[in-house]
């Protein structure tokens, strides 16, 4: 009898291959068999990997059904086994999570908005705290990142730190917002003269400091709408 020839994606030509194709012509240019052939990677002695997507699409009737196997169900077709199946579970997985819809980000059109989304987890806290809210271009949340923890009195936070986090998060504008432990919303010289220099800073770097907000135990302070370290 004649040498069995081992059936390989490699031995097609590159203009046949599936991964080659996509990074050609795009995912769309793919049949579904073939997208799978890519998660699957590798086929059998008697089936190329192409083979193995067609024969799990024609064993679920669609994509949908596909979707709903588990990895035990998917790792018992000739040509899977564990390791595939469960990369074909998390793809498809990834799939329907793109197709959830997105949660609300909270949108903030005011000082009150703000500190009713920070005020509850900043109230009482026995050291100072230094957070930074950024927001896109809508004006939602797209993070709240604390840049400093301090003392009783004081939490140094320097700019960089600030714009940092924001430029990292692709953020439009920032409110910066911080705890004062003796339960006062008072704002301190020193906090007016942050404000300014954070303004300064996002001028510079294209991300507007929209507000300075003071958390204290009964009241909250806006800076902005104190008319202290904005115009």
């Amino acid at each position: 009898m004649g040498r069995r020839h081992h059936l390989t994606i490699q031995a097609l030509p590159p203009e046949l291959r599936p991964r080659e194709r996509l990074c050609m012509h795009g995912p769309r240019a793919l049949s579904t068999a073939e997208l799978l052939a890519i998660v699957i990677g590798a086929g059998t002695r008697d089936a190329t990997a192409v083979d193995v997507g067609v024969a799990l699409l024609a064993r679920h009737e669609t994509l949908g059904r596909l979707s709903q196997a588990s990895v035990r169900e998917l790792a018992a077709h000739r040509g899977m086994g564990q390791a595939k199946a469960a990369k074909v579970v998390a793809a498809l997985e990834l799939g329907r999570r793109l197709l959830e819809p997105r949660p609300m980000r909270p949108v903030v059109r005011s000082a009150a908005d703000a500190a009713a989304v920070v005020r509850p987890s900043m109230v009482g806290l026995d050291r100072e705290h230094f957070r930074v809210l950024m927001l896109n271009t809508r004006h939602e949340i797209l993070d709240i990142v604390e840049v400093s923890v301090g003392g009783l009195s004081s939490a140094p936070v320097h700019p960089r730190e600030v714009f940092k986090e924001a430029i990292r998060a692709s953020a439009a504008a920032v409110i910066v917002v911080h705890n004062h432990p003796s339960g006062s919303s008072e704002p301190s010289r020193d906090d007016v003269l942050i404000t300014e220099q954070l303004r300064a800073a996002g001028r510079l770097v294209g991300i507007e400091l929209l507000d300075h907000l003071i958390i204290g135990e009964r009241s909250y302070t806006s800076l902005r709408e104190a008319g202290q370290g904005f115009p």
